[in-house]
């Protein structure tokens, strides 16, 4: 059994395509897709933060001060957290926040987003748009029609056309078959595929 997604194509007669139920037609998975998304989220984390310890900050080798008769609060130490030029209490470490989620589930929850943007009207096919030429202005009108805020183009390839079109309208993206991330998807009003790049994520999601 197949599905078909709706075509707005002004060079194509066709009103809709057809694409396979088993990449288009899950049930939408709110956990998997969750589950997803926040690992793209943790993944793009950089983890640079560090902050210098007690043991890692200049000086220290000697006690400020003598213990008693001075009037002032006993000081072993330069590096103390109390101090201005101290080090810092629990300081912050160089750190990874991948997470790992196997193939499986991540081409499920891929399927899952997808056919949830056909059942609510998100997902459309379309060759026409991509531009003939790198004009921004050339781009905008073919987006016009399209009742959306933000928009992700999925192409077979990125030409230099298509990304020099698009890259400064606010709110579109492109992405190929293989770049997609399950945050673009789901953050986006409408998807606007091309046929052969439909026919890939069919290949790749079967």
């Amino acid at each position: 059994m197949s599905l078909q997604v709706p075509a707005i194509n002004d060079q194509d007669s066709a009103t809709a395509v057809e694409v396979a139920e088993a990449v288009f037609g899950q049930e939408f998975n709110e956990t998997l897709v969750h589950q997803l998304v926040v690992r793209h989220m943790a993944n793009a984390r950089a983890g640079t933060k560090a902050h210098k310890n007690r043991s890692a900050v200049r000086g220290g080798g000697i006690k400020p001060w003598r213990q008693k008769g001075t009037g002032q609060a006993r000081a072993g130490t330069r590096r103390s957290p109390l101090w201005r030029t101290g080090g810092v209490t629990f300081a912050a470490q160089p750190r990874s926040f991948e997470q790992k989620i196997n193939k499986k589930m991540y081409r499920a929850g891929i399927r899952s987003i997808f056919s949830e943007l056909l059942r609510q009207d998100r997902l459309n096919i379309s060759n026409d748009i991509l531009p003939g030429s790198n004009k921004t202005k050339e781009m905008a009108a073919k987006l016009k029609s399209v009742d959306a805020k933000r928009v992700l183009i999925i192409a077979d390839e990125l030409t230099e056309e298509l990304v020099l079109s698009t890259r400064n309208i606010p709110y579109v993206d492109v992405a190929t078959v293989y770049s997609i991330d399950p945050v673009s998807l789901v953050s986006a009003d409408k998807v606007i595929a091309t046929s052969a790049a439909i026919k890939q994520i069919e290949e790749r999601l079967s």
